[in-house]
């Protein structure tokens, strides 16, 4: 079971051609660009949507945005329930 703390707070990352959404023990991957080198900043959260800035080898830095409503309706998650604890997201490289 997730505590608070946890629920509150949603982690993105890339590799390779992946990015990843992680909350709590719970990680969304979907594919992404080859050109994405990484994301740099999360400008906003706003229930599922997400405005970031992302690195690409051709662009430099890019605001993009994703719809993670869409991305978890198609992998037949809940979105509703699965966003609505999530407070904040953050870029999180190891």
């Amino acid at each position: 079971m997730h505590n608070s703390s946890e629920a509150k707070t949603a982690f993105l990352k890339s590799s390779g051609n992946y990015t990843y959404f992680t909350v709590g023990d719970k990680e969304i991957r979907f594919r992404t660009s080859s050109k994405l080198n990484r994301y740099t900043e999360v400008r906003k959260w706003d229930a599922g949507y997400l405005v970031v800035m992302a690195d690409y080898q051709t662009l430099g830095i890019t605001e993009e945005y994703i719809d993670m409503v869409s991305i978890l309706n198609e992998l037949y998650f809940d979105a509703h329930a699965f966003l609505a604890p999530i407070k904040e997201v953050r870029i999180k490289y190891e």
